[in-house]
């Protein structure tokens, strides 16, 4: 989103939040590698550290720097652990658009200068569209995701040439996974192009464009959600509206950022019988970014009658 997020004070020293990094580093089979020679990777969030180690297999150990699903990543503040894994970085993947400014900030400190992917560039969108604000939450656009694959794969291969087969194929069966979930917003768009809906924060806007629904809520709520500032009561009773009035038919409601005015909106789609479909920025515990994303498409394609 375009506020600012936290920012990393001055120095290495900085202020520790709940939100720890989360390293993992595994061996490729028959011990053709040490832990030590796996490419070092650091993913501004779970969600792309999910979709790293899915690419990258055993021959990637990755440190993603949000990983936890109930903390709001708009809030995060780096640590001395979180800029020590990021110089030591190999291949540094970051979401852009201004949604994780922590990790230019974290580069600019390092000593060394990692292979670096910034997802939002690699959409190729304007990020300064004219009709309106840039949607930074990429992870909901698929055919961004199959970019990501292909330049995840080339840079890997480029970090571990004997494993650049490898990593060519983990990215087309990854791809196959995203064409599924494209056939799923496609077959929604067929039964429903046109259907209202409504959400408290643009987070799955690009998944919901996708499957040919019309975001209905006013612009002026879910900028303000998005802002952290006060929604205009004139503008909260015209949200409100949309339920009491059956303009919409579900509301994707971001659990990661809530208070009392989405508390409000939550309460009237329950009131009228308004179909409910929580959203995440981060990938819940547990959960496969692939396996994450059908169940967000199943729930919407449910919400909206199948």
């Amino acid at each position: 989103m375009n506020r600012a997020l936290a920012l990393l004070l001055a120095g290495v020293a900085v202020t520790a939040t709940a939100c720890s990094a989360d390293s993992t580093t595994s061996v490729p089979a028959g011990g053709a590698s040490s832990a030590t020679d796996a490419v070092r990777v650091v993913t501004s969030t779970n969600v792309y550290g999910d979709i790293v180690k899915v690419i990258g297999g055993d021959a990637v150990a990755v440190t993603s720097i949000i990983d936890d699903p109930d903390k709001d990543p708009h809030e995060y503040t780096a640590d001395a652990q979180t800029q020590l894994a990021v110089s030591k970085a190999q291949l540094v993947v970051e979401n852009g658009g201004g949604y994780d400014d922590f990790v230019d900030t974290m580069l600019s400190a390092a000593s060394t200068k990692p292979a670096l992917i910034d997802v939002a560039d690699l959409s190729g969108y304007d990020q300064e569209p004219a009709d309106g604000e840039f949607n930074e939450h990429m992870w909901y656009d698929f055919p961004t995701m199959e970019k990501l694959a292909t330049q995840l794969s080339t840079d890997l291969g480029t970090a571990a040439p004997a494993q650049a087969a490898t990593f060519t194929a983990n990215a087309a069966t990854f791809t196959a996974g995203l064409e599924k979930l494209e056939q799923g917003e496609a077959a929604i768009r067929t039964a429903h192009a046109g259907d209202g809906v409504a959400i408290t924060e643009p987070v799955p806007l690009y998944l919901l464009d996708a499957a040919g629904l019309v975001d209905k809520t006013p612009a002026e709520f879910s900028e303000a959600i998005e802002e952290d500032t006060d929604v205009a009561p004139a503008v909260l009773q015209q949200t409100l509206g949309l339920f009491a009035q059956q303009q919409v038919a579900l509301l994707a409601y971001n659990q990661q950022t809530t208070g009392p005015q989405t508390e409000a909106v939550l309460e009237a789609a329950q009131q009228n019988d308004i179909a409910i479909v929580p959203v995440t920025e981060t990938l819940p515990a547990g959960e496969t970014y692939l396996g994450w994303m059908q169940k967000n498409v199943d729930a919407v394609a449910a919400a909206v009658g199948g």
